[in-house]
């Protein structure tokens, strides 16, 4: 049976880049194809030479090409893209943000809405009012609560439901979630877009990858708030179900910011069992509020130690995280045990929920992600809307 190379070259542009999550033909990364007797050969260009997930994309090039009728052997390489494709990809995504809003311009004829990044086509589609993009500000009025271990699990858990998820990482002076989440490479920089890093099926953008590890950032509020805007309107996110912003604790800077560009923001509050925890938990949320945010359910972290003998240790107390979310009048949505291996998980990048998915924690971490999904996005309600 004769190989239908129409057949070949369709096939080969149709399948998944891994690391943009975009056909290979819509990017112009389908190269040339040979076909040799029951032997096929392409060429994949790459935007730049150090391209991440190139394994997973060669499995999946082979798998799908290997499926076709005649097909027995395939060879995979690789090159890299000249200036005018690369500067064609580059177009390409920046102008998603050009087209969502193109697609949802409201009626009285702004065509931008006044959305940050719009105005000079940056990729930030997700921003859009209308987008199905849910930001989730992952929050806490103290440090030490495990605000990114949660952050970071809770992405992993969602990715592996099957959604599309990415963590911006706004705590900018304390940035941990790259060395949680494990990334072996640095963000793609094409021109003035940047493509975030991805790990555990999660994308990520952090502060971490700009400055040495050891390096302290020392800036005022105005350079902070830019910074994150940066990381919203020169990065190409597309538009993921969930983005969830690992936000320092306290209420001051990125709290502001966050109500500014991203006024559909939903706060999840993170706390420990202990009272002097929820009383400081507290404020983050009344904070939130006052700024419109939505605070959607509290997550309780470290609640019991399960010893040997299957006995539960409550080492911080109880019922924290119940009356808070009593309190304030939203679900508890779910208790973290506390385990070593969460901490080691962290230090060592690899999340619990994705090294030990049956294990207690990480079933915990599940739970909450299925109810965060399951609660369904918050609806915004804004005076100019009232109906007369």
């Amino acid at each position: 049976m004769s190989i239908d190379e129409s057949q070949v070259t369709a096939a080969f542009g149709a399948v998944t880049d891994p690391e943009l999550r975009r056909p290979l033909g819509e990017l112009g990364m389908a190269g040339p194809v040979r076909i040799k007797r029951r032997r096929v050969a392409v060429e994949v260009p790459l935007p730049v030479a150090h391209y991440p997930q190139t394994d997973e994309l060669t499995r999946r090039i082979t798998r799908d090409l290997g499926s076709l009728a005649g097909v027995e052997e395939v060879a995979v390489t690789f090159g890299t893209m000249d200036e005018e494709p690369r500067a064609r990809l580059r177009m390409l995504l920046r102008g998603e943000a050009v087209q969502g809003g193109t697609q949802h311009a409201p009626e009285d004829g702004h065509g931008h809405g006044g959305q940050l990044g719009h105005e000079d086509g940056r990729p930030n589609r997700f921003m859009h009012p209308r987008s199905k993009t849910r930001i989730l500000g992952i929050s806490s009025g103290k440090g030490g609560v495990g605000k990114s271990s949660v952050t970071v699990n809770l992405a992993v858990a969602l990715a592996r439901m099957g959604y599309d998820v990415g963590i911006l990482d706004a705590d900018v002076y304390g940035f941990s979630v790259p060395k949680m989440l494990g990334t072996d490479h640095d963000p793609i920089i094409l021109g003035d877009v940047v493509i975030p890093t991805s790990a555990h099926g999660v994308k990520c953008l952090s502060m971490g990858y700009f400055v040495p590890d050891d390096q302290p950032v020392i800036w005022r509020g105005p350079m902070l708030h830019k910074a994150i805007q940066q990381f919203l309107t020169d990065a190409f996110w597309g538009q993921p179900d969930f983005l969830l912003v690992d936000m320092p604790p306290g209420t001051g800077d990125v709290a502001l910011t966050l109500a500014d560009v991203m006024p559909r923001a939903e706060i999840i509050v993170v706390t420990t069992p202990q009272p002097a925890a929820q009383r400081v938990a507290q404020r983050s949320a009344f904070a939130a509020r006052r700024l419109k945010l939505s605070v959607r359910g509290v997550v309780e972290n470290m609640s019991w130690f399960t010893g040997d003998d299957g006995t539960r240790y409550e080492l911080f107390g109880a019922g924290g995280g119940a009356t808070l979310a009593a309190d304030l009048g939203i679900p508890l949505l779910g208790q973290v045990p506390l385990v070593t291996a969460v901490r080691q998980g962290a230090d060592e990048g690899r999340p619990i929920v994705s090294s030990e998915p049956g294990s207690e924690t990480a079933q915990a971490f599940i739970a909450i992600a299925d109810r965060l999904a399951s609660l369904g996005p918050a609806r915004v309600y804004r005076k100019e809307l009232s109906l007369r």
